[in-house]
């Protein structure tokens, strides 16, 4: 049998580039949807961050703060309102950018989805950016494995559970990864190095990093974030 490389990660709103190329570089990607919610303060879950004249500025979800525990795919939102103040958002910084006209009707769509829960309505956003990107991964919920272990051993048994044997991990991955685990279990343990490229973007002298993947949406396109996933992981091949 061939390698089958799994990448799992919690459903981020509108999450940053890396996240799109650990995808991309995953033949099944999993989305953590059944863990808990953090139970105070804002999360990758319901803030990301966009440019505002050369400074990142938060755009964040509100979302309903249920008392016990309460997982990513039972979290409701407050109300509807913050979608037409995300959508001014963009509109105000980035409706100069050079790729704005040209994706804007397709990313305010994915931003009005009516969705019941805070991880659905994320895993729609990132399914039909990652069809944008010709990203033919598998994409999966892990709430549909009903898997109850925890931590690593959660990980190791949602990768069995759909027959892989390469784990990809996030870079900072090693300071928290119990690696004999994976090696007990026959998995292999890579990690997702991404390096972060710096694209022209609209109002900022300086790069900003670490945006919303909308940022490279408005500045360079689709297409321009394809052409660099393919030099990134030509890179990973040649190091």
């Amino acid at each position: 049998m061939g390698n089958v490389v799994v990448g799992i990660h919690q459903p981020n709103f509108m999450p940053w580039l890396g996240y799109f190329y650990k995808m991309f570089k995953s033949d099944i990607f999993i989305f953590l949807d059944d863990v808990q919610m953090q139970k105070t303060g804002a999360s990758y879950t319901n803030r990301v961050s966009i440019n505002a004249n050369g400074k990142a500025q938060f755009l964040t979800i509100p979302i309903k703060r249920e008392s016990g525990t309460v997982n990513i795919n039972e979290t409701k939102f407050v109300d509807n309102r913050w979608k037409k103040k995300i959508i001014g958002s963009l509109q105000n910084n980035y409706a100069k950018a050079k790729y704005f006209k040209e994706n804007r009707d397709f990313i305010f769509d994915l931003i009005n989805f009516e969705a019941d829960n805070l991880a659905d309505y994320n895993i729609n956003f990132i399914t039909n950016i990652a069809k944008k990107l010709n990203i033919d991964t598998k994409l999966v919920k892990s709430s549909n494995y009903n898997i109850k272990t925890n931590s690593t051993q959660r990980l190791i048994d949602l990768i069995k559970a759909v027959d892989g044997n390469v784990y990809l991990s996030g870079g900072g991955g090693d300071k928290y990864q119990d690696q004999q685990m994976y090696e007990d279990s026959e998995i292999e343990l890579r990690y997702n190095n991404f390096k972060p490229f710096a694209y022209e973007q609209f109002r900022s002298t300086e790069f900003v990093a670490g945006l919303s993947i909308m940022d490279a949406v408005f500045n360079i396109g689709f297409d321009g974030i394809k052409g660099e996933f393919d030099n990134e992981k030509k890179d990973d091949m040649d190091n």
